[in-house]
């Protein structure tokens, strides 16, 4: 007879001392403290900043340690439009999805709602579609197109370019009952002409040997959106197809990354200082996770237009990093931090929707010559609000005409919002004496301490 074993008695501690979030408004004059407090577990860093990730937060420091077994961290925060967060709804979200209520750590988040809003609106029944596959100038026109033709509405999508390859994930339903699309040989239609598509039409056979090929899947939709596309991309790196082109370095925008051994503590401390921008720490912490690496301590800040982030980590198994993989750490990190970095201009479309809408509007900016290097789809209610980021085909700056035929063309359907992707400009903040302050240093506490 086999021992009782109460399926609860994993989660006694976590009842016992539930999670604590604090939203605090007046410590600093300037921004917003967010604090919490928890039992530790593997994955839990991922799953605090993802939370204020998807709410569009921008973390200005960030104060993170988690030996033991307990996890308290505390960021400085500043809402979309650069203030404190006052919004209540917003607070109310933050509260809920990390207090005592959230059944953090180990809930699966985002299940329901892909993209930023997660936990704020769901998008209703759908299937999940994964796409990868090389880039090329007319790609996402000519994806939006099959499905519109294969009766799919995309009900949101959020697509990368990274170098020479696209990962997308794409959410659609039945256009006539408004379902989640589960007959098998409708859906086995559907992967082979988006495959056909990946492959530019007759290129040759989809698993070309070396694993970079097309690639489509139908997924549960379980996984953050976010971190699916830099799993995707990231599984392309493995093979060779996200890292840098030969001859070029993997990064000359001024990111700098390193890995050196903490003596004090015994931990592998990685160090960040590149151009500071939204979920900058998201998607370093991501990359980390998922590659086996646990968080223990961290030191995030700002720098005028640069982010600098300390991070000392560990593998699960409590080593510190080896040589050849502190190499490919920081091979990955540059790479997971240049996929969001865009050029050129976001253009920010909202209207009615309707089947078919995507593909007209992505059909005019490739007749317009404009490539898309990153999109982000979303319905809301019957309202499409779709963001895409673009630059000129032939990597020449676009042509202020460009844009302006397109405003004519696209602004008769749809409101148009045109916007250029500043450059060298660090995100707007009213809390600009904080980039002055001095950088708490978790290497230089260690050092003192075993002084």
């Amino acid at each position: 007879m086999r021992p009782y074993f109460d399926p609860e008695y994993e989660n006694f501690n976590q009842r016992i001392n539930p999670p604590r979030v604090c939203i605090d408004n007046n410590t600093c004059r300037d921004c917003t403290l967010v604090k919490v407090d928890s039992m530790n577990k593997n994955g839990i860093l991922l799953e605090v900043v993802q939370v204020l990730s998807d709410l569009d937060l921008t973390i200005l420091k960030a104060y993170i340690t988690s030996d033991g077994g307990w996890f308290m961290d505390v960021f400085h925060v500043l809402d979309k439009q650069g203030q404190k967060v006052t919004d209540e709804k917003t607070i109310q979200h933050i509260e809920k999805a990390l207090g005592p209520g959230s059944n953090i750590p180990g809930a699966t988040k985002g299940s329901n709602s892909p993209g930023r809003s997660v936990g704020m609106h769901s998008i209703g029944d759908h299937t999940a579609i994964e796409l990868k596959g090389p880039d090329r100038t007319g790609l996402l026109s000519e994806i939006f197109a099959v499905l519109a033709e294969l009766q799919c509405n995309v009900m949101a999508a959020e697509v990368w370019t990274h170098r020479t390859r696209v990962a997308c994930v794409v959410y659609v339903n039945d256009v006539s009952s408004g379902q989640a699309i589960e007959d098998a040989c409708r859906l086995a239609g559907i992967e082979e002409r988006l495959r056909h598509v990946l492959r530019g039409h007759g290129g040759g056979d989809d698993d070309d040997g070396d694993g970079r090929g097309a690639h489509t899947n139908f997924s549960a939709g379980s996984t953050h959106v976010d971190r699916r596309l830099h799993q995707l991309m990231h599984a392309d790196m493995d093979l060779g197809g996200d890292g840098a082109p030969q001859g070029r370095p993997a990064a000359d925008d001024g990111t700098a990354v390193t890995v050196e051994h903490c003596e004090e503590k015994d931990y592998s401390v990685v160090n960040v200082r590149c151009r500071d921008r939204p979920k900058l720490l998201f998607d370093i912490v991501c990359t980390l996770t998922d590659m086996q690496y646990v968080v223990f301590h961290a030191a995030v800040t700002s720098e005028g237009i640069y982010g600098i982030q300390e991070l000392y980590i560990r593998r699960k198994d409590g080593r510190t990093l080896l040589k050849d993989e502190a190499e490919k750490v920081t091979k990955c990190l540059e790479a997971a931090i240049s996929r969001r970095v865009s050029e050129g201009f976001t253009l920010e479309l909202c209207g009615r929707d309707r089947v078919g809408l995507l593909s007209d509007v992505t059909r005019v900016l490739r007749e317009h010559g404009l490539t898309v290097t990153r999109a982000d789809v979303t319905t809301v209610g019957e309202q499409a609000v779709n963001v895409f980021y673009v630059r000129d085909a032939s990597g020449q700056p676009v042509d202020m005409k460009t844009i302006e035929g397109l405003r004519g063309q696209v602004g008769q359907t749809v409101m148009l919002n045109v916007k250029k992707v500043p450059a060298d400009k660090a995100p707007e903040r009213t809390a600009g004496s904080m980039a002055k302050t001095s950088f708490f240093s978790f290497g230089g506490l260690f050092a003192k301490l075993g002084a």
